[in-house]
């Protein structure tokens, strides 16, 4: 609590000092937004203020309830004021601040309905876009994203840069280091099965922050990838529903709903997803030298439920709280199969079986307090999260053959929570510079139970009971942070630098197993360079850390063999990346092209290692260890174009090349990786209401300390269909077709071998969504209700 406390007094200095920095603006309008024809106020219409010079957004508010605004503080020069609200015409007027003439009065703006626009859904563009940001790589999800599948595990693979394995792990730049947010926050939620149950259609965008700034936790050596979904702000009840059903070897449905009400001071919402079905893996390895194979065959029957409740309420114009809960519930069951035929000598062959369940549960509470100082972007903000996830495993293990292991069962509890409080500052300090503070605490618990009903090998290679072990993990990091920030006519920056105090402790069976106690700064630095409205340059800096995960940790044995036995390493040290990134933006008369370069240099690479036993040099030890620094870079290109009015194209292309250092057996390996992945998205508009995709991937053979695996690609064709005046969706979409996409690999270490694993990737995807509300806004309810008295009342609320 001293830390905490420490960082909450750094905050209040910085807010004294930003308010003394604070630069007295003169210039000020006010004005009334009404509905022309009902001559009622429209509450929440956008009111925006833009220079007249280069249309660049000075400042904006929404009205209140009575359809009024005030904005203050504009200095000396020429504008032009923007009005708009979902299914009207935009308004807009010139107008000047200047000596003399410094409070503006527009009196009342009466907006005129666009009968040409729908009354209550959210438009999704055709086609998605690609957005260069100071900070981060926008990909807006149009159309052609959403009909690639039912779920954000679904289109991972269509996002430049991103890869999604068999196995449901996600990579950005080639690296596995990567945290995964929802509307930037994190969960407790595997994120394998994270990605499974959220809906492609609820996304909006994804945020690829490969350089975050000092605002942002620093853990993850490629970055974050922050997936934004849909916000439902309109007046009223309003929901989408979506449905859907996969079939490849195995039938597999998912189905959502998701409902919104606002009216006045309080916005309510809710959502359920749920998803169930069954998935098939299957595959082989060869080993050459000894003429023996392994073959594996895996079938898990998965359902899961998310919940998601929350409510805003607006205080009044400064000040809102604002609570949601996600509550997930996960039931999987597995079993498999794993084959050992030794061509040979067929008297040692032998096989295992695996039965596995597994239940798990989670749920996130979130608290956010917002307050709004008088001027535009001004604001205090405090949120409070909790996350608790718990899980209960029983494996059963039966063994046929000569292989001399007896049969037995595992059961093992985890229970784990995480809070997070954190406190965000920012002050605009005139219309040019921005100044955010912040603090925050992140504390980290893991309890893992175990036990064991089998035996083990010991140090002597004799087998012995399996012991029973519980495991207890603890982090704690208090940080601070600060950023600073310009905007000039062409030029604009950002610097700051976050301090972290990390408290790491373990415990076994009663028995201290290690603690950790460091500090470490992480400075960022941002520079974007903007000389007409086609061409943007930019470069970034970020340093990050990767801190050593529980099982990487973990002195009790996980697992052992005759010959091999798998632990943590206490000692294990976190590893540090310095990251810079350059990138280029060209707007094109019928699209855009982004092209960019990153350089990687990391510290203290953490990596596995096979060892030699002390005890017995016929055995080996896997564990992780510390290895020399390494370098890695790459190059990322990617495109939108319309080269016909019918034909929408988006492209990317990515490069990497990495070092890798570590030890496999007795042999140090260096290896230096080179790899490439090139997307091709096709979208077809054949009518206003059908569209066809075509989408393209092909992934280049790559190299491993172990494993070298080859080329993969696949093709995957859709189409949509609209309906019900835009207000429903159908989508069928054909995955894989050719039945090309499957993991295949040659390795020399520890010892020739070759293999390839395959899963559902050929498969048929229906769906079909639809939106739903009572109104666009609250004046067309009225002329509604004037229209027919005897209307009655209906729904939840």
């Amino acid at each position: 609590m001293k830390r905490f406390s420490f960082f909450l007094a750094f905050l209040m200095l910085f807010l004294q000092q930003a308010q003394a920095l604070t630069i007295e603006n003169l210039g000020g309008v006010t004005g009334t937004v009404i509905d022309k024809e009902l001559q009622q106020p429209i509450p929440y219409a956008s009111v925006t203020i833009k220079l007249k010079s280069d249309d660049t957004t000075v400042t904006g508010v929404v009205t209140d309830e009575n359809g009024t605004f005030q904005i203050k503080n504009l200095e000396d020069n020429q504008y032009f004021l923007e009005v708009q609200f979902v299914g009207y015409s935009t308004f807009t007027k010139d107008f000047s601040i200047s000596k003399g003439n410094r409070n503006i009065q527009f009196g009342t703006i009466s907006l005129v309905e666009n009968v040409t626009q729908l009354d209550d859904v959210e438009l999704v563009a055709e086609r998605s876009t690609i957005e260069q940001k100071i900070d981060r790589k926008v990909v807006n999800i149009g159309k052609d994203l959403t009909t690639a599948g039912a779920s954000a595990a679904d289109i991972m693979n269509n996002i430049p840069s991103v890869n999604l394995d068999q196995d449901g792990n996600l990579s950005l730049r080639g690296n596995q280091n990567v945290r995964v947010m929802v509307d930037g926050k994190l969960s407790n939620i595997p994120v394998a099965q994270l990605l499974k149950q959220l809906p492609s259609s609820a996304i909006k965008s994804i945020e690829l922050i490969t350089n975050p700034s000092a605002k942002y936790n620093p853990e993850g050596m490629s970055g974050i990838i922050n997936i934004v979904l849909h916000k439902n702000a309109n007046i009223g009840f309003n929901g989408t529903i979506n449905a859907g059903v996969t079939q490849a070897i195995k039938t597999k449905f998912n189905g959502n709903i998701d409902l919104n009400y606002r009216n006045g001071k309080f916005n309510l919402y809710g959502n359920y997803g749920s998803n169930f079905g069954k998935y098939v893996n299957n595959g082989h390895i060869y080993r050459i030298d000894e003429n023996s194979e392994q073959f594996f065959d895996f079938l898990n029957d998965n359902t899961s439920h998310l919940f998601k409740a929350g409510l805003d309420f607006y205080l009044n114009d400064n000040n809102t709280i604002s609570f949601f809960t996600n509550q997930n519930i996960f039931d999987g069951k597995g079993n498999g199969n794993t084959q050992l035929l030794y061509y040979n000598d067929a008297a040692n062959n032998y096989s295992q079986s695996f039965f596995n369940d597994n239940n798990n549960n989670s749920g996130q509470y979130n608290f956010d307090f917002k307050h709004n100082f008088k001027k535009e972007g001004h604001n205090l903000e405090l949120e409070i999260d909790y996350n608790d996830f718990s899980s209960d495993e029983n494996a059963d293990f039966v063994f046929t053959g000569e292989s001399g292991i007896p049969n037995y069962e595992d059961f093992v509890t985890t229970e784990r929570d995480q809070t997070t409080i954190n406190l965000d500052y920012v002050n605009p300090l005139n219309e040019k510079t921005k100044l955010e503070l912040g603090t925050e605490a992140r504390l980290y618990e893991t309890n893992v139970d175990y036990n064991s009903t089998g035996f083990s090998y010991n140090a002597n290679g004799e087998l012995a009971p399996t012991p029973s072990t519980i495991f207890n993990y603890k982090m704690d990091i208090y940080s601070g942070y600060i950023t600073y920030g310009q905007n000039f006519e062409k030029w604009s920056y950002q610097a700051g630098a976050r301090v972290e105090n990390v408290s790491v402790k373990a415990d076994t069976n009663t028995v201290r197993a290690f603690t950790d106690k460091y500090t470490q700064i992480y400075p960022s630095a941002f520079v974007s360079y903007k000389p007409s409205d086609k061409n943007t340059y930019q470069v970034s800096f970020s340093r990050r850390v990767d801190r050593p995960g529980l099982q990487q940790v973990n002195p009790i044995r996980e697992w052992s063999t005759p010959r091999i036995s798998s632990y943590g390493n206490p000692e294990l040290k976190p590893q540090f990346t310095n990251s810079i990134d350059l990138n280029y933006t060209r707007r094109l008369k019928a699209g855009s092209i982004t092209g960019g370069i990153f350089y990687r240099q990391i510290n203290d690479v953490i990596n596995r290692a096979v060892l030699i036993d002390p005890l017995d040099e016929n055995r080996q030890i896997l564990t992780f260890d510390n290895f020399d620094d390494n370098n890695s870079y790459g190059i990322e290109i990617s495109s939108n174009y319309k080269p016909l009015n019918w034909w929408n194209l988006n492209a990317s292309l990515d490069f990497f090349s990495q070092e890798q250092k570590g030890l496999v057996g007795t042999e140090y390996v260096e290896v230096n990786n080179n790899a490439f992945n090139l997307r091709l998205n096709n979208n077809l508009t054949v009518t206003k209401k059908l569209t066809f995709s075509i989408f393209a991937f092909y992934r280049g053979p790559n190299k491993g300390l172990q494993f070298e695996p080859k080329a993969m690609y696949f093709i995957n064709s859709g189409a949509r269909y609209s309906f019900a005046e835009g207000k429903g969706t159908f989508s069928l979409n054909f995955n894989d077709v050719f039945n090309t996409m499957r993991f295949a690999f040659d390795a020399s270490r520890p010892y020739p071998q070759t293999g390839e694993f395959n899963w559902e990737s050929q498969s048929v995807y229906a769906g079909v969504s639809y939106r739903f509300g009572s109104g666009k806004n609250r004046a067309l309810r009225r002329k509604n209700r004037d229209n027919n008295e005897k209307q009655g009342s209906s729904g939840i609320f």
